[in-house]
């Protein structure tokens, strides 16, 4: 008999709290099951299996009669329990199609509405004088601030293909090593870690990586590849699964008709290799928030439109990348394509429009 590796308790008067944060299951375990619990922590080989509590904690997972391998961890607890902990959206029912998420959505929405907002940020509370700003200036045409501007997140994509130069493009200025920037480095910068991207990284690090989705690219074959930032190239991983590919981001069926995407990754091997202390984790994902921006920036400057999400279906998304037990790990998604730039979907707008007023 084991311990569920995936336990954390906590002390909470007069019991504990015991978290299976891997499976999403929590108990509340009184004096009497602590204390058995605690007995087989320090010796599991005293299960019993007519003992009544062993019985209940092996049936809750708490107990279990496999040897669970490891995953290499650099940090201590933790990120590991953080970032296993929020793995997989606990859900009942992934929607199979977009009827359904835009049914499952709306609801929920409807119940967020019906409660009571939060309350004003605490500096609006105590700002007692306004100092009024200059009217923004306009940038010169093209500029960055018209990217910024125009820049929004859309749910409606035609099926309409993406050149292989503008997927350049935006795997380059995102991801790539920019050989424009080969003169900025200069002898302080440790062997190795000379390499610069258009966004920051933590220690300089590029600690993300990146996968692409191709489903309509001029020149490339639908599936998933790796992007290689030193040679700016790709290489085949795993062709397109056989289920739509909404049911690996929880049900967000309008990435079916997405053309391209990126799934970012982080190499917490390499953070850990520099930053031995769990908030170095933060950084994961601030790096995957920059290269997602910068991703959005250069898609709008190419006059395509964008989306994005950080809900996956984890275990399925690390099966496609070849990522499983791996120290890498998805954390995002962000694609693009034409689209009428429609914020929301068809699907979505028609049930909104056919529900009746409230009273």
């Amino acid at each position: 008999m084991q311990i569920n590796p995936y336990l954390f308790i906590l002390p909470r008067t007069p019991g504990q709290i015991v978290w299976d944060y891997k499976n999403h299951k929590q108990f509340e375990l009184n004096l009497e099951y602590s204390t058995r619990l605690i007995q087989l922590i320090d010796n599991p080989k005293l299960y019993n299996d007519n003992h009544t509590i062993d019985t209940q904690l092996l049936n809750a997972g708490i107990l279990t009669t496999s040897i669970q391998e490891a995953i290499e961890w650099g940090w201590d607890e933790l990120s590991k329990i953080f970032h296993i902990g929020t793995k997989n959206i606990p859900c009942e029912h992934v929607p199979e199609n977009i009827h359904e998420w835009s049914r499952h959505y709306l609801d929920h929405c409807t119940e967020v509405l019906n409660a009571p907002t939060p309350d004003d940020r605490l500096s609006e509370c105590r700002a007692h004088e306004l100092i009024a700003l200059p009217k923004p200036f306009c940038l010169p045409e093209g500029s960055l601030a018209n990217a910024l501007l125009g820049r929004k997140t859309c749910r409606t994509f035609t099926d309409a293909a993406v050149s292989l130069k503008d997927v350049s493009t935006l795997l380059y200025l995102s991801l790539g090593y920019l050989h424009e920037r080969d003169n900025d480095v200069d002898e302080t910068i440790v062997e190795g870690l000379g390499a610069r991207r258009s966004s920051p990284s933590g220690g300089g690090l590029n600690a993300c990586e990146g996968f692409l989705l191709v489903q309509n690219v001029n020149g490339l074959n639908p599936g998933l590849y790796a992007y290689h930032p030193c040679d700016h190239s790709l290489s085949f991983i795993n062709p397109l699964p056989r289920l739509p590919l909404g049911q690996l981001l929880c049900g967000q069926h309008f990435i079916n008709n997405l053309p391209v995407g990126l799934f970012i990754t982080s190499r917490f091997d390499k953070l850990w290799w520099k930053y031995e202390h769990s908030r170095a984790y933060r950084m994961a994902y601030v790096e995957a928030g920059h290269i997602s921006q910068t991703f959005q920036l250069v898609a709008t400057a190419l006059g395509l439109n964008t989306w994005l999400t950080g809900a996956l279906t984890d275990d399925q998304v690390e099966t496609l990348l070849t990522l499983e037990n791996s120290a890498e790990q998805p954390l995002f998604f962000v694609g693009c394509g034409h689209s009428d730039g429609q914020v929301m979907c068809k699907e979505l707008k028609d049930l909104l429009n056919n529900r009746e007023p409230q009273q």
